[in-house]
């Protein structure tokens, strides 16, 4: 157990670092993650959500969770999403975590979370197109929105391993766009910019969402074929009704009923979850046989519980490599007496 005088603080800069050496490992953490999730090990409440009148599309998000067994630990990770950012060049989310150690509650670590929130974003994104399509192959993959969510999970994509044929980007945004096809080009050299939803989506194996949509914009079924993979990252982007007619696979089913969610308006719509096939770690575990006669859509709605396991890993990374600030004292009294 680490000292409650002492906290230790890991930058941003550490924070990269760590995760540049790690894609592996990362994947690695998520899937074991999601395997103590379905096996009860976990403690992930609703998340809390801050929103303010005055910027009615800002929030402010608390993610308190808790990870049991030999590596227990707990945490909350506070992340603030400001789509208006990107207009001015910032990007969209900043986040911290805090983690505190299982038995005592004291606060151990604070560390920049916003690069932790994206990396457990990808690693569950490509440990979804693996699991779900049995490899790491696509022939067509299309990114819907051209962030730093979407890059990250190109980015995983490539560190590991896939083989894609031809990939296709589109976002509302032509500039972002084309960043993200250049950025995409150690993973598929063909990488190019598509002008319509409808020529990124046509013919795609595998569908990456990672927009700030609010609503659902694509009702249009016919773009959508039997065991193409969806990841449904930002989750709001697909009417109910194609939901209804698709494998729907989640992190938490739970958590993914609520928000206005795709899912959660499918379960609106129809008054029942007869949609839902299971969870990854239902998948993972083999419990869960794939229907692949009908598209494939994973929905991760974000574990709060990821943010803390990853944070964990790379708290310990940080120490071992000395990349972690200790502040001795931070609780100048730890005793009663």
């Amino acid at each position: 157990m680490i000292s409650p005088s002492t906290l230790f603080v890991v930058p941003g800069r550490a924070i990269a670092d760590l995760l540049s050496k790690s894609h592996a490992n990362v994947i690695g953490v998520v899937r074991d993650t999601y395997l103590a999730h379905g096996a009860a090990q976990t403690i992930n409440p609703d998340s809390y959500f801050l929103r303010f009148d005055d910027k009615p599309e800002a929030r402010i998000i608390a993610l308190p969770a808790a990870l049991k067994g030999d590596r227990a630990v707990s945490g909350i990770k506070w992340i603030a999403s400001y789509p208006s950012n990107i207009r001015v060049n910032l990007q969209r989310a900043s986040a911290t975590l805090i983690l505190n150690d299982y038995e005592t509650g004291y606060p151990i670590a604070f560390l920049e979370a916003s690069q932790i929130s994206a990396a457990r974003t990808a690693a569950s994104a490509v440990l979804g197109a693996e699991v779900l399509g049995n490899g790491k192959h696509a022939k067509r993959l299309a990114v819907v929105g051209a962030g730093v969510i979407a890059r990250t999970i190109i980015e995983y994509f490539h560190a590991n391993s896939w083989s894609v044929e031809s990939l296709v980007v589109h976002d509302l945004n032509q500039t972002d766009a084309s960043h993200l096809a250049r950025a995409a080009e150690p993973l598929c050299a063909s990488a190019v910019v598509a002008a319509s939803l409808d020529e990124a989506l046509q013919g795609a194996s595998h569908v990456v969402f990672a927009t700030t949509a609010v609503q659902p914009y694509i009702h249009n079924s016919s773009w959508l074929t039997p065991r193409q993979i969806i990841l449904n990252i930002s989750l709001r982007d697909l009417a109910p009704e194609i939901l209804i007619g698709s494998t729907n696979i989640f992190d938490d089913v739970e958590h993914c009923m609520k928000a206005s969610t795709s899912p959660h308006l499918a379960e609106q719509l129809t008054g029942n979850r007869d949609f839902v096939a299971g969870t990854l770690a239902d998948v993972i575990s083999g419990n869960l046989d794939i229907d692949d006669d009908k598209p494939i859509i994973f929905s991760p709605f974000g574990l709060g519980v990821l943010d803390v396991a990853l944070g964990h890993y790379l708290l310990e990374r940080a120490c071992l490599h000395k990349l972690a600030c200790p502040i001795e004292g931070f609780f100048p009294d730890t005793a009663r007496w």
